[in-house]
């Protein structure tokens, strides 16, 4: 049996746990983590404590060497070079890789981008690709060029958007979607029979880092563009309206399928309650809050947040700019 390659893990998100869950595991004959490089630690949360993220927290319990650089200097490379990698694996890391670096593990260095590339390449692809009303997305692993996300493709595994999934159950379905995916490049990689395929540029789309400012929402846009943005933007950052002089965070929404002579209601009107949420007309149909959650409080479904929260018939919800979460360039 050949040996496992030597793999170092570059990464900062809880996403890649799954994936290295399974290379300690069941991937441990192809492939041994040998070293974890991540973001240094980090204050967090109301009180602001400094606690590590969870890639270092999985390393530490498996007595991994962690190296937390806060800049990929000469002398941080020498460091990397030291471990003798085969391969180094990437995923949200945080860092741009100096070519100097990518061309230090003997097999090179692969990114896992969670997006069917060349679309979404960027800093948000699963909110992005949900935002957009796909009903398709997924996870491309691709060699490390040092354009964005430009890399020739080795590999890909799809995921479906379910009409009600939000950012968070899609980036659990990518997460679990690299497993498959690295279960069958490995093996190649180490035998050399891994084939890449350049990325078509033409069909290129981009998107960018997200801020709280993206969670306005312009009622004047139809009620499934409105549905996708929301629950393309939960948990982070989330659209909010201004309801009863606060402002509402929501979680989950769809467009309703309403007869000819429904009450569509004008673009931001509260328009009627059904079993499922709270009804606003729009440009284009009616949109259903069906998760909300006000200040201090917790997410509810729309009758529970209801009881406590009147929102009367007749309420304009005010309409907020929109601004563009993928572009071409």
């Amino acid at each position: 049996m050949p040996s496992p390659l030597q793999l170092v893990f570059l990464g900062s998100d809880p996403i890649a746990l799954p994936l290295l869950d399974w290379l300690a595991r069941d991937g441990k004959d192809t492939a041994r983590v040998s070293a974890v490089w991540t973001q240094p630690d980090r204050a967090t949360g109301r009180g602001q404590k400094v606690v590590p993220n969870a890639i270092k927290s999985w390393a530490l319990e498996r007595g991994l060497p962690v190296f937390q650089p806060e800049k990929l200097t000469e002398e941080v490379r020498l460091d990397f070079a030291a471990l003798g990698a085969d391969v180094g694996l990437v995923m949200a890391y945080g860092h741009i890789l100096r070519d100097d670096f990518i061309a230090t593990p003997r097999l090179g260095m692969l990114n896992l981008h969670t997006s069917l590339l060349p679309q979404f390449r960027g800093a948000s692809p699963i909110q992005s690709a949900v935002a957009s009303g796909l009903r398709q997305t997924g996870v491309t692993l691709m060699r490390i060029v040092r354009r964005l996300d430009a890399g020739p493709i080795a590999d890909v595994e799809r995921v479906e958007v379910a009409p009600l999934d939000t950012a968070a159950e899609i980036e659990a379905k990518l997460a679990a979607a690299c497993v498959p995916m690295i279960a069958r490049a490995l093996p190649r990689l180490r035998d050399g029979t891994l084939e890449f395929s350049t990325q078509n540029d033409a069909a290129a789309t981009y998107c960018r880092k997200l801020g709280k400012e993206d969670g306005s929402l312009d009622f004047s846009a139809g009620a499934a563009i409105l549905a996708a943005r929301i629950n393309g933007l939960f948990p982070w950052p989330a659209c909010s309206v201004e309801l009863g002089g606060q402002s509402v965070k929501l979680g989950l929404a769809d467009a309703v399928l309403i007869g000819v002579n429904a009450i569509h209601g004008r673009p931001g009107e509260v328009v009627g309650v059904d079993e499922h949420g709270l009804l606003v007309g729009t440009g284009d149909g009616v949109l259903r809050l069906r998760k909300l959650q006000r200040p201090g409080g917790r997410m509810l479904p729309a009758g529970e947040f209801l009881r406590g929260f009147a929102v009367p018939i007749g309420t304009l919800i005010p309409s907020r700019p929109m601004a563009e979460l993928v572009t071409r360039r």
